[in-house]
């Protein structure tokens, strides 16, 4: 099923709204603790089954369109694990990659807070709740290429369209559906960064390695403001991987990393599975790196 976020008339919801009452963290004994003078009986909670399977849960994964992209393989990987998924993408052809996973497709601009809150209403009234978020959208694409230019020499308006593509994004997805994760007590967010800003970075591409430097310092601000609520946050950063909107000169840098090829979506979609799943209950705030371990070598091999 497709549907077309922008065709809802529904006034928009307050998803942003937190739930009354918020989960204190669990604490043992000591001096507040159940003996101490604050008297509470506070138990420690249970941790999760240490599982993969996301069975019924919703979860929402931007930035799907391309069927070679890494988004398309996550969709694919949690609805494999039993989750029920919707993709979004900003063009029509998020209509094929649903018929083609059996999912729910939404076409929506991420960038516009308006058209974010009428998905939020959208999903939830297709689906029900999303429970997991994969803030995957804003990666370069052919159709929506990286802009590449030294700082002296880009526009204001480049600088922006990087930011809010790659960035905003994220924060308007997020700040979407976390009101209603604390309110359920449980949710996980998995943001994609890349090794590009909090890594590494090359000359011309400023605007996109600060983006996403960003997306790491919005989850780990994140992952502390919901810590109490059972919600995870966490991003990966992958290295050079093989999509459809790879570069010759990307790929050849994929040889030349210690594994000695590129990486592959589904092996980026691999690491966001496992974060989304509660068999990651006790990682938040974190990045996982997944680039063949070309960003921890010293110097290149001879």
């Amino acid at each position: 099923m497709v549907i077309d976020a922008r065709a809802g008339s529904r006034p928009r919801r307050d998803a942003s709204r937190r739930g009354a009452a918020r989960r204190s963290r669990a604490t043992g004994g000591g001096p507040d603790g159940p003996d101490g003078p604050g008297g509470q009986d506070e138990r420690v909670p249970l941790p999760e089954p240490v599982t993969m399977r996301l069975d019924g849960r919703v979860a929402l994964v931007t930035g799907a369109g391309s069927p070679d992209g890494i988004g398309y393989a996550t969709a694919r990987r949690l609805a494999d694990l039993g989750a029920r998924v919707a993709i979004v993408s900003t063009t029509r052809r998020i209509h094929e990659r649903a018929a083609e996973l059996g999912v729910t497709g939404f076409v929506a601009d991420l960038t516009d807070e308006s058209e974010v809150g009428a998905l939020a209403d959208a999903v939830t009234e297709q689906l029900g709740d999303v429970e997991v978020l994969v803030n995957n959208a804003g990666l370069a694409s052919r159709a929506s290429p990286e802009v590449l230019r030294p700082v002296a020499q880009l526009s204001y308006e480049e600088w922006r369209g990087e930011i809010d593509r790659n960035l905003t994004t994220a924060f308007l997805c997020s700040r979407a559906f976390i009101g209603g994760m604390a309110e359920r007590g449980w949710g996980r967010i998995v943001s994609l960064a890349a090794t590009a800003g909090p890594v590494n970075a090359l000359p011309t591409e400023a605007a996109y390695a600060a983006a996403k430097a960003g997306v790491v310092g919005l989850t780990r601000a994140l992952a502390m403001e919901m810590i109490a609520d059972g919600v995870t946050v966490n991003a990966v950063a992958p290295g050079t991987i093989h999509t459809a909107a790879s570069t010759m000169a990307e790929l050849k840098q994929g040889l030349g990393t210690p594994v000695g090829r590129p990486g592959t979506p589904d092996e980026v979609a691999a690491s966001v599975a496992f974060l989304c799943s509660p068999a990651a209950s006790y990682i938040t705030g974190q990045m996982l790196v997944v680039d063949g371990g070309n960003s921890v070598r010293e110097a290149q091999f001879r």
